[in-house]
């Protein structure tokens, strides 16, 4: 089972893969496309609207022969980021037997139900390889905007969520219309509660609509203004000072 695996190696074959599928794109810098390496790797895309989620992976097996066809099947969502982060994950589901098979895992029998879990890590790789988005994380300062331009197929969360997979210690918090809807943390063994300073740096940027950074004694709190018509969403970055 995948919770056996050790998760540096699970890591670190998911990045060998996602390295070879994208040179395999010719994609060599950000922002990555995942339509051009589904196309490089000869997956098909197929658009329905009546599709109830964001996608499906389909494989068709051909009457004449053992060949088969790999299909992303896509709701076209009208925001790009949503349309991309679909195929990256169909994309994942393509890839996850291969990764299982490096791991020395049989994917449909070890990774029933690890498979979506799987295909989550490989789409976020994709769209923001390890690689390049530590070295331009640590370049950027780990600055949501300065981060969204250069990988812009990537959403705010996406990028923000990523961070957690860096060795730098850091709380990601994530508020939706003055609620708290997500917080992880991948240091100090459990996620703490919401400091003062996090919730002065979140209180300002919810009502005021502007970005905020505030320094405590022991922490620095980075807080993005994600808001758009009939919603708003702030993002946190907390870390040690």
């Amino acid at each position: 089972m995948l919770e056996a695996v050790d998760w540096q190696e699970y890591g670190e074959v998911l990045d060998a893969l996602v390295q070879e599928v994208l040179e395999a794109g010719r994609v060599h810098e950000p922002p990555v496309d995942p339509f051009r390496i589904a196309r490089a790797l000869g997956l098909r895309v197929v658009w329905d609207g009546r599709l109830p989620e964001r996608g499906r992976y389909v494989r068709f097996r051909h009457q004449a022969g053992n060949s088969s066809t790999a299909v992303m099947i896509l709701q076209r969502h009208p925001r790009p980021e949503r349309r991309y982060w679909a195929a990256a994950h169909e994309l994942g589901e393509h890839l996850v037997p291969q990764a299982a098979q490096r791991l020395g895992l049989l994917a449909d029998e070890d990774l029933s139900g690890w498979r979506e879990r799987m295909a989550n890590h490989l789409a976020a790789r994709i769209l923001l390889p390890t690689a390049w988005f530590c070295q331009d994380g640590r370049r950027l300062d780990w600055d949501l905007r300065a981060l969204k331009i250069r990988y812009s197929t990537a959403s705010h969360e996406t990028i923000a969520r990523r961070m957690l997979d860096m060795e730098e210690p850091v709380v990601i918090s994530i508020f939706d219309q003055g609620t708290v809807t997500w917080r992880r943390a991948n240091r100090f063994g459990r996620v703490p509660p919401l400091a003062e300073a996090e919730t002065l740096s979140w209180q300002i940027a919810h009502r005021e609509s502007r970005d905020h950074q505030h320094y405590s004694d022991r922490l620095r709190v980075r807080a993005w203004a994600v808001h758009e018509p009939g919603w708003r969403r702030e993002i946190l970055r907390t870390e040690p000072w």
